[in-house]
């Protein structure tokens, strides 16, 4: 049976000592001047700064970029704000807009040893040979109606290089799904901000 092309983005599952994830995520602030649309599943790195209340910036990553983690969710009301009274609260929309009138409070799973379900491009038949070698993604968005990150694992960049931001730790294992294109494969964020001597800074 071929494998089901319904791309998620980054999804958290396990860590890397085998215990399920717990749902634990950091907040970050998306500021108004941001010009990129972002999804749940969608990776995120820091710039330099925050709100007024210290809550620090991010913003969507690039493929190749060290990231900081992966946006699970949108605080629907302004964080910080002491009245909801007025406020027309949407929660069938969880996607952050390309053009931002305010800022936007996300949810980040931002623990360097969380483990994530991602889907590949299907641009080439991934085989056992790619187990325990590095990638980076292709950036993408949702087509209406989704509203999940359609990011997905590119094919073409599967190497060893340590350059690389993901750490291929093998096949999901569930039901329907194995080798061959469209595959979902277990990651690790293998360039983290979080992790490494130096620390890393935004920019």
């Amino acid at each position: 049976m071929a494998n089901i092309v319904q791309p998620k983005g980054f999804v958290p599952v396990k860590y890397t000592n085998g215990a399920a994830w717990n749902g634990a995520a950091t907040l970050y602030c998306i500021p108004s001047g941001d010009t990129s649309m972002c999804s749940p599943g969608d990776a995120v790195k820091t710039v330099v700064g925050g709100d007024g209340n210290g809550v620090p910036y991010v913003t969507k990553a690039a493929g190749t970029d060290v990231l900081r983690g992966v946006m699970i969710g949108v605080l629907p009301p302004g964080y910080n704000i002491p009245s909801l009274v007025g406020v027309n609260l949407d929660l069938t929309v969880q996607n952050i807009p390309a053009t931002k009138t305010k800022d936007y409070y996300v949810l980040i799973v931002d623990c360097p040893d969380v483990l994530f379900e991602f889907a590949d491009d299907g641009l080439a038949a991934l085989t056992a040979t790619s187990c325990n070698k590095n990638a980076s993604f292709t950036v993408a968005n949702p087509t209406s109606p989704a509203q999940n990150s359609a990011s997905v694992l590119a094919t073409g960049t599967v190497g060893t290089a340590n350059t690389l931001n993901l750490k291929i730790l093998g096949l999901v294992q569930k039901p329907n799904n194995a080798y061959g294109v469209n595959a979902l494969w277990l990651v690790k964020i293998n360039l983290h901000e979080l992790t490494g001597g130096t620390g890393y800074v935004g920019v």
